[in-house]
């Protein structure tokens, strides 16, 4: 690997400024310790800062020469509404809060390429280093972009990277095109007619009603959707009634829709919607229907990703660097910044687990799990993955 000594010098720095974000984790729209120990490092650092954006959001600005060119780094900063069960020194100290998803990684390596970026790089441009708040579910993406980002700090290009589990630790992984997933959920409720259930032919039963719409609805990916377009539509829960001898007045039905492209998302919500009235109409039932679309796809730019491909292939070598990773159905709402900007989003290799110190839960190290921690050997490997990134784009003059 061709890292950078300075980053690796300081990178102990680093680490206890990510356990610490991860002992004191914060929610979507809530980070506000988290902002507060943001600025001001990178104030320590001389680096001008920007808050406000999306309430919570931090944005770094380092300008160097005389170049309008200018790039955007993103990390996000909030945890997860879950109960860590991992007993080492920097579990979280927040009941029912946890770093499950790396985030406090993700900051942390943001901020050690900004102690180098602000002293030692060298440049032509600017570099907007994006803070992000509530990424789990919030759209602060979409949140910091209404408030103004890209007018206040105006960009030709946006980056990002999330740490992912699985994938061999410092090695990359990311595509051009469709990296991730659409995230949309849906909740559907059957109004029906109550009555008792040893005389049900006085009722209008919405559970059997929500049972032939739930079957129904699996056709829609197996039958209407062209087998080569991605798509997933899942029933997660199914709410109704509440004694053994009563048929309900009415039963919910709730789950998600995840696509990659926004016509076959129309299509899965059309369809689902014309199944289920015209399914409760035969009963002479009622239907609510809510669909909800929250996060696009993330979508990679051609140009922007094969730029990020020979910065991660000078950084770690050709043969750990992934060019072909499968995508994900998850989803991400850097998906927004993509939409407005051009630029790339990447997965850097968590490893397995190994890496974790004793006191850890029995689970895996995956994404949103209990048992999950940031290895901390990567802060130094995305720390100058981000530096190599913008001296490339930034080139000197």
């Amino acid at each position: 690997m061709n890292l950078i000594d300075p980053i690796q010098k300081f990178q102990q720095e680093i680490q206890a400024i990510r356990r610490d974000i991860h002992a004191h984790p914060e929610l979507c729209f809530e980070e506000f310790r988290t902002a507060d120990l943001v600025a001001k490092k990178l104030e320590e650092w001389g680096i001008p800062v920007i808050r406000g954006l999306a309430g919570t959001g931090v944005v770094g600005v380092i300008q160097r020469g005389n170049s309008t060119r200018a790039i955007g780094l993103r990390a996000d900063m909030d945890a997860l509404p879950m109960q860590e069960i991992n007993q080492f020194e920097h579990t979280s100290t927040h009941i029912g809060k946890m770093h499950a998803c790396g985030h406090d990684g993700h900051t942390a390596m943001l901020l050690g390429a900004a102690r180098y970026l602000a002293h030692d790089a060298d440049f032509d441009g600017t570099v907007f280093l994006i803070f992000q708040p509530a990424e789990e579910g919030g759209g602060g993406a979409r949140r910091m972009i209404e408030d103004g980002l890209f007018d206040q700090c105006p960009m030709d290009a946006v980056f990002g990277m999330h740490n992912w589990p699985g994938i061999a630790a410092g090695n990359f992984a990311v595509k051009t095109g469709g990296m991730m997933a659409s995230s949309n959920e849906f909740e559907v409720t059957v109004r029906g007619k109550g009555a008792h259930a040893a005389q049900p032919q006085k009722g209008i039963d919405p559970v059997m009603i929500a049972v032939q719409i739930a079957q129904s609805w699996q056709t829609i990916v197996s039958r209407n959707v062209n087998p080569l377009e991605p798509a997933v539509l899942s029933l997660t829960q199914i709410h109704s009634g509440s004694a053994t001898n009563v048929i309900p007045d009415d039963a919910s039905l709730i789950g998600t829709v995840r696509t990659f492209s926004t016509e076959v998302l129309d299509l899965i919500e059309t369809r689902m919607e014309k199944i289920a009235r015209a399914t409760a109409d035969a009963f002479d039932a009622q239907i609510d229907f809510v669909f909800k679309r929250n996060y696009p796809p993330l979508i990679n730019h051609e140009q922007e990703t094969q730029l990020a491909i020979q910065v991660m292939r000078e950084l770690v070598g050709e043969q750990r660097v992934d060019t072909q990773v499968e995508a994900t159905m998850g989803a991400e709402d850097f998906a927004y910044m993509l939409q407005a900007k051009p630029g790339c989003y990447v997965f850097l290799g968590n490893g397995d687990g190994d890496h974790r110190s004793a006191g850890h839960g029995l689970g895996p190290c995956n994404l949103h799990n209990p048992s999950y921690d940031f290895n901390d050997d990567l802060l130094p490997i995305g720390a100058a993955y981000w530096v190599a990134l913008t001296q490339t784009y930034l080139k000197s003059a």
